[in-house]
């Protein structure tokens, strides 16, 4: 069984950057495909961005290309959400997620990590 464990998150205003972390440990990663995904209150979890661990192919939500970036880091098994030009409407809880199929269903999460943006 995969274990993610997310860090990064804070306060920070308008315009400005924020990288999150998710150290990955278990069963080996690179079966796995691992993404990103937003809890705004009150919603369901929505897919932001994922990378194939093996391929290293990406994913981007339309609303956050250009400013969000997904990477990992073979040596550390760890995978990073680098957060560019934050908006207030990026406020979430932020989850990190491994899956070996679908998004429908992923075989881990993170505890999640909560992103705040001021205006």
């Amino acid at each position: 069984q995969v274990q993610l464990v997310e860090s990064g998150g804070g306060l920070v205003q308008a315009w400005a950057s924020l990288r999150l972390s998710c150290v990955v440990s278990g069963r080996t990663i690179s079966h796995y495909a691992m993404g990103w995904f937003l809890q705004a209150p009150g919603k369901e979890r929505e897919l932001v961005t994922a990378i194939n661990w093996s391929r290293g192919s990406t994913y981007y939500r339309e609303s956050v290309k250009g400013r969000f970036t997904i990477s990992r880091d073979n040596a550390k098994n760890t995978v990073y959400l680098q957060l560019n030009n934050l908006e207030p409407e990026d406020t979430d809880v932020y989850y990190c997620a491994a899956t070996r199929s679908t998004w429908s269903s992923p075989d881990a999460w993170g505890q999640g990590t909560q992103v705040t943006v001021s205006s």
